[in-house]
């Protein structure tokens, strides 16, 4: 795999409260060159100022050396706008079901609005990247598949997680495979189950603990081999999501450091 096939972007998710320079000096400090942005309420930039904000934020992060090449956000037209004018390339969602309603429902009104934005893709030459997660939605990579392999890949994409594939039970090449066709973003974190009961506990309990590349049910070893060996061509996205929200300077440039060894070509 050439490495002018990928770029590395990370996620900035966690630095909120941080302003655009002070995000950008931070993000070239960690030695990555691109981010994925939550363009969401609270945030740097807010959808509802998409159109002009996103070009701006582009324009001052540029000056530090880095690109935006996705968002994480809505499919208003308005974003579709801003990714077109800051050349913002994937918008990034996540589709979620109503257990009331059940799965089949919830995917065919969410087929209804895939169909709705497949003309602002055109327009606007965006792709709009579905992921899947834990929780009510599309937890595995078949289930992505299903959903994403109705679509032109030039407009919709799949976004490939390795934590909710490992929290799902996935082999990661078997995950990777299933979604090659449409892949066009690997977000890289890492996670386990944790026991939140005692032992003597009338019914377990049990929760999520985000952690770095190294600790987690996700074997990155495997995903990079894997992506390299297909000569992937598309965003490998550090997602910087800890359970430990304390340390995430620290623990995002390990991860960091430890990706860039695993993708290094030998």
């Amino acid at each position: 795999m050439k490495q002018d096939n990928i770029k590395f972007s990370v996620f900035t998710k966690a630095w909120k409260q941080l302003s655009i320079d002070e995000l950008g000096r931070f993000i070239n400090s960690i030695g990555i060159a691109g981010i994925e942005f939550p363009l969401r309420e609270g945030y740097q930039v807010e959808p509802k100022d998409a159109e002009k904000g996103l070009l701006k934020l582009a324009e001052q992060l540029g000056g530090y050396g880095l690109k935006i090449y996705s968002v994480a956000s809505d499919t208003s037209e308005k974003v579709f706008a801003g990714c077109q004018a800051a050349g913002v390339p994937i918008i990034r969602i996540i589709v979620h079901t109503d257990l009331k309603d059940g799965f089949y429902a919830s995917m065919q009104k969410t087929e209804k609005e895939i169909e709705k934005i497949i003309p602002l893709c055109e327009k606007y030459g965006v792709k709009v990247g579905i992921q899947h997660h834990y929780g009510p939605g599309l937890n595995n990579s078949m289930e992505l598949r299903q959903l994403v392999g109705k679509y032109d890949p030039r407009h919709i994409g799949a976004v490939w997680d390795a934590a909710h594939s490992a929290l799902a039970g996935e082999e990661p090449e078997q995950g990777l495979e299933i979604v090659w066709s449409h892949l066009c973003i690997v977000n890289l974190k890492n996670a386990f189950y944790r026991l939140v009961t005692g032992p003597e506990a009338e019914t377990a309990g049990w929760d999520y603990y985000f952690t770095t590349g190294r600790q987690g049910l996700s074997s990155w070893d495997r995903i990079s081999a894997y992506l390299k060996e297909k000569d992937f061509k598309g965003t490998i996205c550090l997602f910087a999501e800890y359970s430990d929200e304390e340390h995430v300077n620290k623990l995002i440039a390990d991860d960091i450091a430890y990706s860039k060894t695993l993708f290094a070509e030998k």
